[in-house]
């Protein structure tokens, strides 16, 4: 098999050309990921929380906005101060989240979430807990785990 071969079609330019060659690990790790991000909304869908959106879930993501102030949370995120603060204010309103005075400093606020969104949280562990079970099942115990324990070596770094 040629390493052209071994392509998936979405590398083709609709003639069955392959001007990019096979998918690199960029593409091949958004897959995934996107895979987990349509179990995450379906689920949470199906519990009740039908106003999120796939733009929503960069404020769950690990570790969570919960005591982080805006602008820490843009930084992780790598997002500009303004699309957190327009995420956040719209997840304030549907009552995910509040935006509090930090204790220690007035003029900063610190993200704490409410009920509805620990609710919603554990909704999207629980999904991402499913596909990590189908996954498990698909590549086989050993496979997985050292799948994960790659992905582990690799933020760590």
């Amino acid at each position: 098999m040629t390493i052209a071969d071994s392509s998936s079609g979405f590398t083709t330019d609709g003639e069955g050309e392959r001007p990019f060659g096979p998918p690199l690990i960029g593409a091949l790790l958004r897959m995934p990921w996107e895979t987990v991000q349509r179990h995450m909304l379906e689920r949470l869908h199906e519990h009740g929380f039908e106003d999120l959106e796939a733009a929503d879930l960069n404020v769950f993501q690990y570790p969570g906005p919960q005591s982080a102030r805006p602008s820490e949370l843009a930084t992780r995120l790598r997002m500009s101060r303004q699309a957190v603060n327009y995420l956040l204010g719209r997840l304030e309103r549907l009552g995910y989240l509040e935006r509090q005075p930090d204790p220690d400093d007035q003029r900063a606020k610190r993200i704490t979430l409410t009920r509805r969104g620990v609710s919603a949280i554990k909704v999207i562990r629980d999904a991402v807990a499913e596909v990590e079970t189908t996954w498990e099942h698909r590549l086989g115990s050993k496979r997985f785990n050292q799948f994960r324990t790659l992905l582990q070596d690799l933020n760590q770094g």
